[in-house]
């Protein structure tokens, strides 16, 4: 008989030294952040999920360009989506990302403002 898999809790902390395939990866997930309007759409979704007409709206622009952006990132596998009604929301794929780009945003803010950094 097989026994059953325990599941671990996802962990905030990994303490071990990123291999060459996790530096290669995270590489990746940087060029993909290196956009503004990718990063825009980012940001926007670590507030909820959306569809492309809202995301249009609220990063100004057009529709071709964010479906676009949009196309990039689900393949890159930052993005998912889901079907509702004849609308395809758009959710970010998870926590560590969302933080990412929320300390991204959070770091772009001291250099602009000036505040200056703190731990």
């Amino acid at each position: 008989m097989n026994e059953p898999q325990l599941h671990q809790r996802p962990s905030l902390h990994h303490p071990d030294p990123p291999d060459t395939v996790r530096l290669e990866t995270g590489a990746a997930t940087f060029r993909m952040l290196s956009d503004p309007t990718r990063l825009h759409i980012l940001w926007l979704l670590t507030q909820g999920p959306a569809d492309v007409t809202s995301l249009v709206e609220q990063t100004g622009a057009s529709r071709t360009s964010v479906s676009q952006h949009l196309a990039k990132l689900r393949f890159s596998g930052l993005v998912s989506t889901r079907r509702n009604s004849r609308h395809v929301v758009y959710s970010i794929v998870d926590g560590h990302l969302s933080r990412l780009v929320e300390e991204g945003i959070n770091h772009a803010d001291h250099l602009v403002s000036g505040e200056p950094p703190h731990a």
